[in-house]
């Protein structure tokens, strides 16, 4: 049995899940849940990032502390979790007590990387991050993801000594020693590496962000809230003394957002070099998701909520479209009408209809008797190597195929035909082995699907028959919104 540890990016509490935050988790349970199906030990952490600037404005508008304010919108991603199917095993708070202990550990030992400095900047709060003179220039000094003026900061910090990394940072990315996939994501952080590394503010003074884990030895400075959240893919596990730490670092795939390379393919990895601890094994950059071709905005009205997604069509049929119709690799679109079409076309005819098809035919010809099921007889190897990859809509391809196959399968050989016919063996051995091919699929989707996945093994498994009471994807599901 090997060890297996996912980690996701932790999410600021300022605001509800958005269909980012779903592919996050969604592809880190896909893969959690592959691994435990292959008897790994596997541990999944995800979390809420709630120090900053920007949670401090907002628990000002709400009226309340920051704190105060953590605790009423942590609830809000507790149970989105629930509902989209996340099967993590930790859940880290950047508030917890152990986290904000570690954090000041992970300080003190990286200390010989760090020193004092003034700096002035361009540093906008909806990132929670600076910003160079040319974008700045680029973007006519307004965020254009967050419709708002940059701040011109003029203060002493803490600074990080990340140009001593340059080299080990790019020695590292470009021998794998940290695969980055896709791979031109991995071009394109090693040609920022490679034009040389500016060393980081890590700090913001108390007077101006109070809300933040203090520095070691100095109340005056709050540690800078990019730097401090990274920290959590090592807090949650116990950094530095405990038995998880040992037994699951280095991570084996880290999972963000493309828009937050950065921060962990240069930044991360120069840490934990300075904390003299491996990288992790790979990470894994995903595209963003539209909506009719357009980017998501509050402001466009155009912002697609998950839990909606789920309410209307059902876990399942959500974790299906975007998995598989969310390019793994690339920036993606969503818009209702493609959502119901897939629901309607690929899981309400292909597979749904293939599974009452036979289950109906074992019940009549053969009284729910499925008899000797053969051993499953297609060849999963691509599948395997798409969910090595992060290829998630590839692996979901290759499993439609054997659905596609099936319902060819069914018409060419024509089960009412040979019950007409009285060839009871050959009818015998044709339904079996759709039972076997059912199986076999049902299997293949338990890391994407898995009430469908265990639905269609109720079904067959036992050997005898035992049918749903209605509809794997009922259409009229449709038809409610």
């Amino acid at each position: 049995m090997s060890k297996f540890y996912v980690c996701t990016a932790i999410p600021y509490v300022n605001d509800k899940p958005h269909i980012g935050h779903a592919m996050d988790f969604l592809y880190a349970d896909i893969l959690a849940r592959y691994r435990r199906q292959q008897g790994d030990d596997v541990v999944f952490q995800i979390g809420t990032d709630e120090h900053g600037a920007k949670i401090a404005e907002k628990a000002e508008e709400a009226g309340q502390t920051p704190k105060e304010y953590a605790d009423s919108i942590v609830p809000l991603w507790e149970a989105f979790t629930q509902k989209a199917g996340i099967s993590n095993d930790r859940f880290v708070r950047t508030t917890d007590e152990a986290h904000e202990q570690r954090a000041q550990i992970i300080w003190e030992n990286l200390s010989e990387h760090i020193y004092k400095g003034s700096y002035t900047g361009w540093y906008c709060v909806g990132c929670e991050e600076y910003k160079t003179e040319t974008h700045v220039k680029d973007t006519a000094g307004t965020c254009p993801d967050h419709n708002r003026s940059y701040d011109k900061l003029e203060e002493d910090n803490y600074f990080f000594r990340l140009s001593d990394f340059t080299e080990r940072v790019a020695e590292a990315i470009s021998t794998d020693e940290v695969r980055i996939i896709p791979e031109y994501r991995k071009k394109e952080i090693l040609n920022l590496v490679t034009s040389g590394l500016e060393d980081i503010s890590i700090s913001r003074p108390a007077d101006k962000i109070a809300w933040g884990i203090g520095v070691p030895g100095d109340d005056t400075q709050v540690m800078y809230v990019w730097f401090e959240a990274l920290m959590n893919y090592i807090t949650v596990i116990g950094y530095p003394e405990h038995d998880d730490f040992a037994t699951y670092w280095p991570a084996d795939i880290q999972l963000i957002g493309k828009d937050i390379l950065r921060f962990h393919a240069a930044i991360w990895p120069a840490m934990l070099m300075g904390l003299e601890l491996p990288l992790p094994r790979v990470l894994y950059a995903h595209g963003h998701v539209g909506s009719d071709g357009i980017k998501m905005s509050k402001t466009l009205g155009n912002v697609i909520d998950p839990v909606e997604v789920i309410d209307k069509h059902g876990l399942d049929a959500f974790r299906y479209f975007f998995a598989r119709h969310i390019p793994s690799y690339d920036d993606g679109d969503f818009t209702w009408e493609k959502f119901e079409q897939v629901y309607n076309s690929e899981l309400a005819n292909d597979l749904g209809n293939a599974v009452s098809r036979v289950a109906a035919m074992v019940v009549k010809y053969q009284e729910g008797v499925i008899g000797t099921i053969p051993p499953a007889g297609h060849d999963i190897q691509r599948y395997i190597n798409a969910l090595e990859d992060c290829r998630f809509d590839t692996a979901l391809e290759e499993v439609w195929e054997q659905v596609r196959g099936l319902n060819g399968y069914i018409e060419q050989e024509k089960p009412w035909e040979l019950a007409k016919e009285a060839d009871t063996e050959h009818l015998g051995e044709v339904l079996a082995y759709m039972c076997g091919a059912l199986l076999q699929i049902a299997d293949l989707l338990v890391p994407f699907m898995p009430d469908t996945a265990d639905a269609i093994a109720g079904v067959f498994s036992t050997g005898v028959v035992k049918p749903l009471d209605g509809p794997l994807f009922p259409k009229d599901v449709v038809a409610k919104q």
